[in-house]
């Protein structure tokens, strides 16, 4: 095996200057939006759907990989994509042709939200996995659902991938210390479609 030349390793020292030079945008104080964040249905949450004075018609149903609930009188109907406000609608709707003013309420029992809404962890984790976003979640609070860092990680190399008005935004998160030395400052609140990347330690 030939030592590789002194331009092989300028070259790579170029490289990792270059790489310790990027820079991150400062972390947000704070996630939460100005617009209030309504849950949508996704495949595989849980339901309950129950129907005012009709027990008969009250169920639990899951929502199937296509997007659709079956339950009694309503036999084929999208659910995907839906506030369970506006689901419990639709189904007043459908079950106004045998039921006289019907009232309905849905309730999502086990949730996984849809695609776009999730959670991912890649990386250096215990358990990286998509999680469902629930309103206030934190990055500990994923940590804390992925079983921490895995052997080998980097955490304080971790990255935040966010799309802010349009545009991919990564966020350096300094994992080791908020799981270790409690530094609260890099528990920031997740948002729906957000990325934490976890890379493997040179060492």
């Amino acid at each position: 095996m030939s030592v590789p030349s002194l331009k092989y390793w300028l070259a790579m020292g170029v490289m990792a200057w270059l790489a310790g030079c990027v820079s991150y945008p400062e972390l947000p104080t704070t996630a939460a939006s100005t617009q209030p964040l309504e849950y949508l249905i996704g495949p595989g949450d849980q339901l309950e759907i129950f129907v005012w004075n009709n027990p008969d018609l009250s169920v639990n149903v899951p929502v199937r990989p296509d997007g659709r609930i079956s339950s009694p009188l309503v036999e084929d109907m999208q659910a995907v994509g839906k506030t369970p406000t506006q689901l419990a609608r639709d189904i007043e709707l459908a079950l106004a042709n045998y039921v006289k003013s019907p009232q309905v309420n849905v309730v999502v029992r086990e949730f996984f939200g849809t695609f776009g809404e999730q959670i991912r962890v890649v990386g250096k984790a215990a358990q990286p996995r998509a999680l469902p976003y629930r309103r206030s979640m934190t990055v500990l609070d994923v940590m804390i659902e992925v079983g921490g860092l895995a052997p080998g990680a980097a955490g304080n190399r971790a990255k935040l991938v966010r799309k802010v008005n349009g545009k991919v935004t990564e966020f350096r998160l300094r994992l080791d210390d908020l799981l270790n030395a409690g530094d609260l400052a890099n528990n920031i609140e997740v948002m729906p479609g957000d990325v934490l990347v976890i890379p493997e330690s040179r060492l």
